[in-house]
Formats: structure tokens, sequence, C-alpha cells
């Protein structure tokens, strides 16, 4: 009878140890971004609020269970051999925090989806995606919690697969089909043009992110089934989803006077003009000019509310 080879400490636990510190690290972005939006956007819709309180709620437990997914086998269960073969009691918890936190972020940007294009066919699509991975991240905890041994990760990885893969092509779609609504919409006009491409830019940057962290984690774990770097991946990709959201949220007009001055919409980043209240005029007529031409980008000038809800229009 052949033994099994001894685990390599450096690949078993290395990727979990830098996995935790980028965590914690993003877990300190969040918060920053979390105190800015509770500051500046006291008039946002209550729901939204209520969203972003939820999500720093659920980024506190990940946080605390990542601290003790590498605190148990390096300090509590130093030098003995179960720390070697047997995962960490809170991992069970990683898969399950994850969609916890993700899969009403994908809703939520259904939604915006929806407000952009008026078309359920796209977000009904991310909804059915997005539930899939929240099915596959509660069979993921379901089969750790059952075989919690390192040797037997290899023998779910449907369940590891169906979570990470419908996310990630989640992910790619809401980018995919929000990006072309976009840029379908644009009227040819270089200052509504210009809002177009930031917002577009934006949705990029923020989308992508979360996609390549979720193909990266699916990919480390099949490829690479002796160690663990796919935690790398897996154990920030909960952060990388709050920290876009509150980006996209947080990148918004605030100041009283700016907003009176060029109401842009929520996704717009900020521009100011020094001829006031001519500019906003301008900006009323080019309003009123695009609302005759269906909706998608004309909704964003008309209506700023429709998608993001910022202070009031004067």
């Amino acid at each position: 009878m052949s033994l099994s080879p001894a685990p390599n400490v450096t690949q078993l636990f290395g990727p979990m140890l830098l996995g935790v510190l980028v965590n914690t690290l993003l877990y300190g972005i969040m918060l920053v971004q979390a105190m800015a939006y509770f500051s500046r956007y006291k008039s946002d819709r209550p729901w939204f609020r209520y969203l972003v309180a939820y999500l720093v709620l659920i980024e506190t437990v990940d946080l605390v269970c990542d601290i003790g997914i590498i605190y148990e086998p390096l300090i509590l269960r130093y030098g003995t051999p179960e720390a070697l073969l047997v995962s960490p009691v809170m991992l069970r918890a990683d898969a399950v925090l994850t969609v916890l936190i993700s899969t009403p972020i994908q809703f939520f940007i259904a939604w915006r989806i929806y407000a952009v294009t008026r078309s359920f066919i796209f977000p009904a699509l991310i909804l059915i995606l997005s539930l899939v991975s929240f099915g596959g991240g509660i069979a993921t905890t379901t089969v750790v919690s059952a075989h919690p041994d390192y040797a037997d990760f290899s023998q779910f990885q449907a369940e590891v697969v169906t979570w990470l893969t419908s996310s990630t092509l989640c992910d790619i779609l809401l980018t995919a089909s929000l990006v072309h609504s976009l840029w379908t919409r644009k009227t040819r006009g270089g200052s509504t043009d210009s809002y177009v491409s930031k917002i577009i830019r934006l949705t990029i940057q923020t989308g992508s992110i979360t996609a390549v962290a979720a193909m990266l984690d699916v990919i480390f774990f099949l490829t690479i089934p002796h160690a663990t770097f796919n935690f790398m991946m897996d154990f920030p990709l909960s952060k990388l989803y709050t920290n876009s959201t509150l980006s996209t949220l947080n990148a918004r007009s605030w100041r009283e006077d700016i907003v009176k001055v060029h109401p842009t919409n929520a996704l717009f980043e900020q521009t100011t003009s020094a001829t006031g209240a001519q500019s906003f005029s301008m900006h009323q007529r080019r309003s009123a000019f695009l609302s005759s031409r269906g909706t998608g980008t004309d909704a964003y000038l008309r209506n700023p509310k429709s998608v993001l809800d910022i202070a009031p229009m004067p």
C-alpha cells in the first residue's frame, strides 16, 4: 500500500494567507467607501441604504470567518497532523457568504439594466444565472461541510464549477448588455456622448474585475487541485463585488451647488460649469430633445432617479 505524499505547507497555507491579507485590505477600502456613501447620500432611497448596510454586515462576518480560516491551522492546530489534513471549520461558510453578497448585487445591477433598456430579456437571464450561482454556492458549502478533508476537495468539482462559472457568465452578461445598450444609444452629441463614455468605462471596470476574479478562482481550483491557489481569488471575491457596487453608488454628484448647476446622472462623473444657469438651461433643452428619441441614454438624462436615486432635482 503506497502512502500519499505529505502536503506542501507552503502551497497549502501560503495562498490562503495571501487571500486573507488581500481580503482584509479590501475590507478597509470598503469601510471608507461605505462611510462616504452614508455621509453624502442621506436622501437616497431607503432600500439603497439598507442594501449597503446589509453588505457591510455580511462582509464583516466574512472577514471574521476568513481570519479564523487562517488562524485555526497556523495557531490553534500548529504542529499537528490534523492541520495539514482537515480544512478549517470556518472555510465551510466561505461559499455561502460569498453568494449572499454577490447575488443581491447582481440583482441590483439587473435592475439597473432594466432601467436603461426597459427590456426583461437580459435582466431575466442575469437573474437566472445569479440564482444558479447562489445554488452552487450553497451546494459547495454543503459538500465541504460533509467532506472537510483537503483530499476530498477534488471530488466535488461540479458544485464549485456551477457556482463560479455561472457567476462569471452572469458578470460578463450584465457588463456586456449594459455597455451595448448605452453604446447603441449614443446621440453623436459631444457632451452627451462624453457622459455615456464615462459610464461605459465605469461599467467595464467594475464588471470585468469580478468576472476575471471568479474565472481565475475556478481555473486554479481545477488545474492545481493539490494546492490552495484558488483561495487567493476566492477570499477577496466578495469584497470585489461590494467595492465595485459602492464605487458606482459614490460616483455621483453629491454637493448641492453642483447638482443644481449640472444634474448629471448617478453614474456619470462630476462636471462643473462656469456659466451656471445657462449651462443648466442648455442641459434641460438637450434632455427635452433626447426625451423624444426613445429610452436608454435619454432616460438617464431625463430622469436621473430612474437608475440611482441622487439629490432631488432643483
